[in-house]
């Protein structure tokens, strides 16, 4: 039960400094002095008779404990954010808020069109979109931060629940000069001596690639690494090495840069992104009419 020193701002201030790594640093995150936010989890530690934290002079690390309060606590704080915002948004006479965290692939090939007919036919519904990786939104997902994620995954997790939206088709870019340029499709064999300008770690389309170098008994070399797809194409396209990305999403960037996007023949270049939410949440009725109207537009 909640007593006078578990409150939301104490949340706040163990989340961020489990997030820092130091209670200086977490302190400064939420705008707290740092004697009020040593004093707070300390207040809480003792009337729970539980330890959050162990202290060092290299800063904190979070105890098993810890980590069940914090986990909660993220969900907690989720909850209580989303409330602020939808009483706002009724008092402004919305009728619901989505949250939805997308990968690039789905914002650059399909989500403006579909998202645009959503809200002229649903004026009265607040949609949020930003972008993120993969495994970003995932865990932004089961954390209870987002309410529906766009996601390329080889394997379903556990936790949440997902739905096909689009498929597309990832390809080797290279100099239009290059000596695959002029093929009609290779393999990742083909390409395995080159050097590749590659997207950050973490992001889908990277993991595929090693994992496929992998099986191939092979390693990726890695010249640069890009935040975004047009730079991995700029990078391409000023002979600093190849890359790989969704054909789909990069036409821009193929009409006006001197690239070629070579189609891959290996299985694992064919993705599919899904839709995915919380497993053991409801979705609001806002989130259940993106979804729908998402999944129709997908079909048709």
């Amino acid at each position: 039960m909640l007593n006078d020193h578990f409150d939301l701002v104490t949340l706040r201030v163990v989340v961020a400094v489990a997030d820092a790594g130091s209670i200086s640093a977490g302190s400064d995150q939420v705008q707290l002095a740092l004697g009020a936010a040593s004093a707070r989890i300390s207040a809480l530690e003792a009337s729970m008779g539980i330890r959050i934290f162990e202290r060092s002079s290299r800063g904190v690390k979070v105890t098993p404990t810890g980590q069940l309060l914090v986990q909660r606590g993220r969900e907690l704080l989720a909850d209580a954010d989303r409330l602020a915002v939808e009483l706002t948004d009724f008092s402004l006479g919305l009728q619901g808020h989505v949250r939805v965290l997308a990968n690039a692939s789905s914002i650059f090939e399909v989500l403006p069109d579909m998202l645009a007919a959503f809200v002229q036919s649903h004026l009265l519904i607040r949609v949020d979109l930003e972008e993120r990786s993969s495994p970003e939104t995932l865990l932004a997902l089961l954390d209870g931060r987002a309410d529906l994620g766009v996601v390329d995954i080889a394997h379903p997790l556990h936790g949440l629940r997902f739905h096909d939206l689009f498929t597309d088709h990832l390809a080797l870019i290279v100099p239009r000069t290059h000596g695959l340029a002029t093929l009609k499709q290779v393999s990742l064999r083909d390409a395995m001596n080159e050097d590749f300008i590659c997207l950050m770690d973490g992001n889908a389309i990277s993991s595929r690639l090693m994992t496929a170098a992998a099986l191939l008994g092979q390693t990726v070399k890695i010249r640069m690494r890009m935040r975004s797809f047009d730079a991995v194409c700029r990078m391409v396209a000023s002979g600093l090495g190849v890359g790989v990305l969704p054909r789909e999403a990069v036409g821009p960037q193929l009409a006006c840069l001197p690239i070629v996007a070579v189609p891959i023949t290996d299985a694992w270049t064919l993705r599919t992104h899904r839709l995915a939410t919380r497993e053991e949440v409801q979705p609001s009725a806002a989130t259940q009419s993106l979804m729908q109207a998402l999944l129709q537009a997908a079909r048709s």
